[in-house]
């Protein structure tokens, strides 16, 4: 393992761990770690295998719950959408994948609590209702996101800058670092 890559998990790891620590509901870091490894990892198993495995740990630590799927469904969505920004990650580039980001999983994810939780009607109005009522979420999302997004690109971005050990090795992509040029 490379010491690139292994401080990539570790800091996907270490941000997972926010999740156990007291927070607004959904402001939580996990989006922008799914959407971080899509970006960083190269191997791109690892891009969905690791942010899982943190978060199928941090779900142990804080328990199972119905519509799982779904809710892991939607930050698969990030980690794909974090593949788009493997060749530039410019301000806007990250800006518009964060934005499509919470997107993604608040219409899969209350879907799922639509289908799954039996909290509304099995027809068109439950479904309104079920997004609706996800709104507050949405916002609380997104602005986490945002938050740890910043905390993560800007901060390895910054890293990479300080620590040459930690720069990809990829010749013949144009890149740019986190706060370059869309």
């Amino acid at each position: 393992m490379t010491p690139r890559l292994l401080t990539l998990c570790l800091l996907i790891f270490a941000t997972a761990a926010l999740r156990l620590l007291p927070h607004w509901p959904n402001f939580t870091p996990v989006a922008a770690l799914a959407l971080f490894a899509g970006a960083h990892l190269d191997d791109r198993r690892l891009a969905f295998v690791v942010p899982f495995a943190a978060l199928l740990l941090s779900d142990w630590v804080l328990g199972f719950y119905p519509g799982m799927v779904f809710v892991y469904a939607g930050f698969a969505v990030s980690v794909l959408i974090g593949f788009a920004l493997r060749r530039r990650r410019g301000l806007r580039r990250i800006a518009a994948a964060t934005l499509a980001g919470a997107i993604a999983f608040f219409l899969i994810s209350n879907f799922g609590a639509w289908l799954t939780t039996g909290l509304y009607p099995r027809d068109a109005a439950g479904l309104a209702a079920a997004y609706i009522a996800g709104i507050p979420f949405l916002r609380n999302a997104l602005a986490g996101d945002l938050v740890y997004v910043a905390l993560l690109f800007g901060g390895f971005w910054l890293a990479e800058r300080r620590f040459a050990w930690l720069r990809a090795k990829t010749a013949g992509l144009a890149r740019t670092g986190a706060l370059g040029q869309s």
